[in-house]
């Protein structure tokens, strides 16, 4: 267990980046619709997204590349590295328009998004894990079952995680304000009020 407690530091790590992937690009959208000047499309963003991915992952590669005393060359023996580095880069980048795409077309509702993605991020290694090794390892048929419980867990998850900010009282017209004053001036003091009654009484 001492052993496994790095990558799982590590996997907790991901796990807070990408749970709050959401949540920061919904903060990125725009407060007014168009045509107001000041509207953006929802793929602004996108963009910065794309500059962060360039900035962490070059530099950040660069950096960590030197410290393992690695090479620079992706030439020969290295190709794979360039080539499937490209293609994790584009599943990267696809998964991350798809996950733009799916908070703006639910208007936010990351609640309902991120248990989605996650839980089947985690079938599909699954279910690929299996179609390579299905021949040459035993597979155990409670892996079909924790698949079961990945997906009743996103519906729960989904159903019962809170949403959206809390309802504001609405701001009152003027019109609305007077007729509520007229209101509270004709039951203290007007013909109908009990005071009046006994008056006349």
């Amino acid at each position: 267990m001492k052993g496994l407690l790095i990558p799982i530091l590590f996997a907790l790590g991901t796990a807070m980046c990408w749970g709050m992937y959401a949540p920061a690009l919904g903060n990125a959208r725009s407060t007014v619709k168009p045509p107001h000047p000041d509207f953006w499309s929802p793929f602004k963003p996108y963009v910065f997204i794309g500059v962060a991915y360039l900035v962490i992952a070059i530099a950040g590669g660069l950096i960590a590349m030197k410290l393992k005393g690695d090479t620079f060359s992706y030439d020969g023996a290295h190709a794979a590295a360039r080539n499937w580095g490209f293609i994790a880069g584009i599943l990267g980048a696809a998964g991350a328009f798809f996950l733009t795409n799916a908070v703006i077309s639910s208007k936010g509702n990351t609640a309902l998004v991120m248990p989605i993605v996650f839980g089947g991020a985690v079938s599909v290694n699954a279910i690929f894990a299996y179609s390579q090794l299905r021949n040459s390892v035993n597979i155990s048929p409670v892996l079909w079952v924790g698949m079961a419980f990945v997906v009743v867990g996103v519906v729960l998850v989904a159903k019962n995680t809170p949403h959206g900010a809390p309802s504001k009282p609405a701001a009152q017209t003027p019109e609305a304000q007077e007729s509520v004053s007229t209101t509270t001036a004709t039951r203290e003091g007007g013909a109908d009020s009990p005071n009046t009654i006994s008056d006349k009484a």
